[in-house]
């Protein structure tokens, strides 16, 4: 990883998010709609941001540097989120095709593709479908119903991750309960002091609970579908992904993985495996110039 400062010096001086440079929504094929956000050039290189669980497109990350890597980054709103159209039943093969879909009607070729949190199965479908050049998962929510983790999981979330794969329909409408004040209260409540640094940050807040705000706005049915892809098994064979992976977490990021990510690199032949001491689950702001710079020589290399 690039340069020496810390976590706390990075914290002094970086700015984590802006507002997006523009705004839209593309119709599908289908006729269902598509809401996206982009920063940067639009001759830059095509970055596909899967966001995390109940962000809308208007959270991105990079502040500044999208534009000095000449970064052109896209935030789409999945379905039933933000703007986008609800499809009821959706999966993951299903969100890999509107992405493809999305990718001949805005331009981006085959792009690089970034998926944080709640949003890296979502990633990894794009992946595995042949969507991505290269792909990055950052503080990624892993496949808590794989076998090998069933004994480390804590007791609530092993009930929910057993509700998910016993009774979908059910853990579906559990999920659909939730809102956006909730959200914030247990990203925050889970949060090591590192990471609350970066939230708990006005401008940072601010985007956060607006994206968050938006995402919810046609209810919670999209965020109780994507909960429900996400905890369940994925059907998707990682070790099938031939593009370049860097899969990225904090040391301090006890929420999405287990393991900090070890079990989910060996299953991807090649995969770069990073650890980044002081931070937990907010290291997409807190990193994003070594995280766009290694996803940008990967997906250059592999063209």
């Amino acid at each position: 990883m690039r340069g020496t400062l810390s976590v706390a010096m990075m914290l002094t001086m970086t700015r984590y998010v802006d507002a997006p440079a523009l705004l839209g929504e593309s119709a599908l094929p289908d006729g269902r709609l598509l809401g996206w956000a982009e920063w940067g050039p639009l001759d830059g290189v095509p970055v596909l941001l899967c966001p995390g669980a109940a962000t809308s497109r208007w959270l991105g990350f990079g502040a500044g540097t999208v534009e000095m890597l000449g970064v052109r980054l896209i935030s789409v709103d999945r379905p039933g989120l933000g703007l986008s159209t609800p499809a009821p039943g959706r999966t993951f093969s299903d969100f890999a095709e509107d992405m493809r879909q999305l990718c001949a009607l805005r331009g981006l070729g085959r792009p690089a593709v970034v998926g944080n949190s709640q949003g890296a199965p979502f990633a990894l479908a794009c992946a595995a479908e042949g969507i991505a050049s290269a792909l990055a998962v950052v503080s990624g929510a892993d496949e808590v119903a794989a076998p090998e983790f069933a004994s480390v999981l804590s007791a609530d979330l092993r009930g929910l991750v057993e509700r998910t794969t016993s009774a979908p329909a059910d853990a579906e409408k559990f999920f659909a309960g939730f809102t956006a004040d909730a959200m914030w209260d247990m990203v925050t409540a889970q949060s090591p002091e590192c990471d609350l640094a970066v939230y708990q940050d006005p401008d940072f807040a601010s985007g956060y609970r607006r994206a968050l705000n938006e995402a919810f706005a046609q209810g919670a049915a999209g965020y109780a579908r994507d909960t429900v892809l996400a905890m369940g098994r994925w059907p998707f064979v990682l070790d099938t992904i031939t593009v370049p992976v860097d899969i990225w977490y904090g040391e301090q990021d006890t929420s999405h993985s287990p393991d900090n990510g070890a079990l989910l690199a060996t299953r991807m032949p090649g995969a770069n495996h990073h650890v980044v001491p002081e931070i937990g689950g907010a290291l997409l702001w807190t990193h994003a110039e070594p995280i766009l710079t290694s996803l940008l020589e990967k997906a250059i290399t592999h063209r």
